[in-house]
């Protein structure tokens, strides 16, 4: 890279804040919700992008290219990716900079993604069966910086396809421990689209102690298992079955401080276990109250419309499992 070169990089990545200046989604817009799960959009055009964006970056110009090319370009949905998960070029093109075999490696696999728009449809369909009173927001697919498989706002759900890249030839080496465990095929992409869906019809109090946001995760794996027929931590699951009194226990004196480090949201901060087996906890009470429910169409209900997650742990019974009382 010429001395040029390298300066005027210098300068985008000392001004990147005010540098990436994105067209904005529209935060007052109307939000129009949908109750047709075909009428839902499953967007997937971002990926394209990216890749054109890929192969016109240069280490020289790399900053403004998927600033200009990728992110300013992009969907509704990668605006909204891009404010919650991504924050500017800078910070993508420092990702792809770290870990340049693996985005290398992403780009024929991530172009399948459009492929499971039939499962995705199922899905939906099948909550509608399941939960009438359900809403579709539409479906937006890209690549991020490798910090988020999916999330939702409002008006979306947003998919990171680059945490679904894992075939039997991933280059791994550039990959820290927690990515080498969550990583995931593409086929596995309907999967986290049913998860986020569920978050998205959750009519749950706005604060949640630990009980109430580990109830919420995983109960979302537990309804998208329903739906899809797979969850996204399996791997928590194979580790957490056969430790899964003691996990309780556990649990159970952390959520008297509300003490989340060792449950939630600690990919690479945890070393002697799984990260988020908070997941696996909720998944378990959510399943200990649908089996103990005598009408499981009001149970999935009642799981997606909890106001009372002491009360839920009760009624659960997941407890007695363990002997204790109910």
């Amino acid at each position: 890279m010429s001395k040029n070169a390298i300066q005027i990089r210098s300068l985008f990545l000392a001004q990147c804040v005010l540098a990436f200046v994105f067209t904005a989604f529209a935060q007052n817009e109307t939000v129009i919700m949908n109750t047709d799960p075909d009428k839902a959009q499953i967007v997937s055009s971002d990926i394209d992008l990216f890749w054109k964006a890929y192969d016109k970056a240069r280490p020289e110009n790399s900053l403004y290219i998927f600033r200009d090319e990728y992110l300013r370009k992009g969907s509704k949905g990668l605006k909204e990716f891009t404010a919650y998960r991504v924050a500017s070029s800078c910070e993508l093109v420092d990702v792809i900079e770290a870990r340049p075999k693996y985005y290398a490696s992403l780009r024929e696999v991530s172009l399948k993604a459009h492929k499971f728009q039939g499962p995705m449809r199922n899905s939906f369909n099948r909550l509608k069966e399941l939960y009438p009173s359900a809403v579709f927001p539409d479906v937006y697919l890209m690549i991020g910086k490798m910090n988020s498989g999916g999330t939702y706002t409002e008006r979306s759900l947003l998919i990171g396809v680059d945490m679904y890249g894992l075939t039997p030839d991933t280059p791994m080496e550039e990959l820290s421990d927690w990515l080498k465990n969550v990583l995931k095929p593409i086929d596995e992409i309907p999967y986290i689209v049913a998860h986020e869906l569920i978050h998205y019809q959750q009519k749950y109090p706005k604060e949640r102690k630990l009980l109430g946001s580990v109830i919420g995760e995983g109960s979302a794996d537990f309804l998208a298992e329903m739906i899809s027929g797979k969850h996204i931590n399996h791997h928590l699951h194979e580790w957490g079955n056969p430790r899964e009194k003691q996990l309780w226990e556990e649990f159970r004196n952390s959520a008297v401080t509300d003490d989340s480090a060792r449950w939630l949201y600690n990919g690479g901060k945890i070393k002697d276990r799984p990260a988020d087996l908070g997941y696996y906890i909720g998944y378990k009470i959510a399943e200990a109250y649908y089996k103990n429910a005598a009408d499981k169409k009001q149970a999935v209900k009642d799981i997606l419309e909890i106001k009372d997650f002491n009360e839920f742990l009760k009624a659960s019974r997941y407890e007695a499992k363990f002997g204790a009382a109910n």
